[in-house]
């Protein structure tokens, strides 16, 4: 029998196929993109363009709002009321009122200690504060740890209360709503709120108590974080450099003209009266804080934000601790902008040009539109021009608006000025979990309402540092460490660059091999702090 050939197996049309596969995926492709590819990316680029222009405005207009209230502003205890508390003769310490310091816990074993510590360090009249630890902790060790810090500060004369539920309903939400029912709460007129990793100066009261007490509009005084471990690594650093820009303009900002800003959640000091008429803590999204400070906004309290009352705290140092975060973080809001939408638009106690600045301004430019086109644009939309000639991306849209911002960033941490090209690559590479964050909490997908306690470390890294000096190399899980998705879009844009070099015009793959590269980098997990196993 004669042995057939392959051209007597497969048709006259396959053998491309066979001997030229790459030919062929060329001819579909020519075949889609003109009349696919093209108008698609074309409107991919107006959109684009569009929320830049949206995101540039909102940024140039905070920028100038920040420049006037540095320059012509007055200092917060000059806009409203405020002189300290001290003692009177004939009142004794009931001058002061009844303070509830609430801190929430999650199996915190590295930093209870520092936050129940600096809590019961507060210089507050004894009988007028009541420290209340609301421990949630699902490992028994260390619940009795936790409790027996209490029993010791109980044992030196501090008011102090040890709270446990039987379940984790509701999450931090729900510790928080639980604390407010004890009874002996109904005595106290303010409650502070602090993570577990914070750690107030003992004059905090002193300095945030006076504006609620000779200002009885004032609903929330909230200070400004201090980052302990900011220089941790450089991970660290980039977190430091948006954190800052959020307090130094964006909550400065919302305090000076709207009297709104988003409760951070911790570091802040709420009058109980605002609590119950917003209708206290709900569980509904993964921000809590923000949605109380929505609903007590829209019946009429104002918010203070204090920029030189600084608490200490802690960033999250390792990168799956940072992507659950931020996820929480950007789902969250988008959630909660699904669910107020129209309780805001129709609220009648509010002016309109605050609620569009919640609506516009505080939810959708900053919460949506600043994640969505940060990835779309720069990940995925100039990246394809390069594969689609025929669509062009103005200069304008694509380098000086992104310059604009960019500087106006740094305003927030001068210190890292140099670390700004950095930060830009950190960022779009994070915008990618933001923007799948965000989509989640609008169309309030599998994910939404997911909570996980971010990791503190405090000095657990030394500790193990020195447990690990006689080993010869510390051990990781590589699944921790392994992040596909940052892999598939860092070998995207590394093919983007190479097909720049070889057929492109407009020298992007500079940007489009430094960003893959980076991908790379935070796909393996070589980026933040390295905990060993064991």
């Amino acid at each position: 029998m004669e042995r057939l050939s392959s051209t007597d197996l497969l048709p006259e049309a396959f053998q491309g196929t066979r001997d030229d596969i790459t030919g062929q995926f060329g001819f579909i492709w020519d075949q889609i993109k003109a009349p696919v590819i093209v108008p698609l990316l074309r409107l991919g680029v107006i959109v684009c363009l569009a929320m830049s222009v949206m995101l540039f405005i909102e940024r140039v207009y905070m920028g100038v709002v920040i420049t006037f209230v540095k320059l012509f502003g007055r200092k917060p205890d000059k806009r409203y009321k405020w002189e300290p508390l001290k003692d009177d003769v004939e009142l004794g310490n009931s001058a002061f009122p009844t303070v509830l310091v609430q801190i929430p816990m999650f199996n915190e074993k590295e930093v209870y200690q520092l936050s129940i510590g600096a809590a019961c360090g507060l210089s507050w009249p004894s009988d007028r504060i009541i420290i209340q630890v609301l421990d949630d902790s699902t490992d028994a060790a260390i619940k009795d740890l936790v409790q027996l810090e209490c029993q010791r500060w109980a044992s030196k004369g501090i008011n102090i209360k040890y709270e446990v539920r039987d379940n984790r309903t509701g999450y931090k939400a729900g510790a928080l709503k639980e604390g407010m029912k004890r009874s002996y709460v109904k005595n106290c007129d303010y409650v502070v709120i602090f993570d577990a990793d914070f750690q107030p100066e003992p004059d905090y009261l002193h300095r945030a108590i006076p504006f609620l007490v000779h200002n009885p509009k004032i609903g929330l005084v909230q200070a400004r974080w201090k980052f302990v471990n900011s220089d941790e690594c450089l991970m660290t650093r980039m977190q430091e450099m948006s954190l800052d820009y959020h307090f130094t303009v964006e909550q400065e900002v919302g305090s000076s003209t709207y009297a709104f800003f988003g409760f951070n959640g911790t570091a802040g000091v709420w009058r109980i009266a605002a609590i119950n008429e917003a209708g206290g803590w709900k569980d509904r999204t993964t921000v809590e804080d923000m949605d109380l400070a929505v609903r007590a906004s829209l019946k009429g309290w104002k918010f203070l934000y204090l920029g030189d009352l600084q608490v200490k705290n802690e960033l999250p140092s390792t990168f799956n601790a940072y992507r659950f975060q931020q996820h929480r973080w950007s789902c969250g809001p988008a959630n909660l902008f699904r669910k107020m939408f129209m309780e805001i638009a129709r609220n009648n106690k509010v002016t309109l040009w605050k609620k569009v600045y919640v609506i516009y301004s505080f939810f959708f430019v900053r919460k949506i539109i600043a994640h969505i086109v940060t990835f779309a644009f720069y990940c995925i939309i100039l990246p394809m021009t390069i594969l689609v000639p025929e669509v062009e991306v103005p200069k304008w849209g694509g380098v000086y608006i992104p310059c604009v911002i960019t500087i106006l960033n740094a305003v927030g941490t001068p210190r890292s000025v140099h670390l700004l090209f950095f930060w830009i690559l950190f960022e779009n590479v994070m915008s990618l979990h933001r923007t799948k964050a965000t989509f989640i909490g609008l169309l309030e997908a599998g994910r939404v309402n997911e909570w996980v306690v971010t990791e503190k470390l405090g000095d657990v890294l030394k500790t193990k540092a020195a447990a690990h000096k006689t080993s010869k190399k510390p051990r990781f899980k590589f699944g921790n460490r392994f992040h596909l998705l940052e892999l598939l879009f860092g070998t995207f844009l590394f093919f983007c660059g190479c097909y720049d070099v070889a057929n492109g015009k407009n020298h992007y793959f500079v940007y489009l091999f430094l960003q893959s590269f980076t991908f790379f980098i935070m796909g393996f997990g070589y980026v933040g702090t390295f905990v060993p196993t064991s």
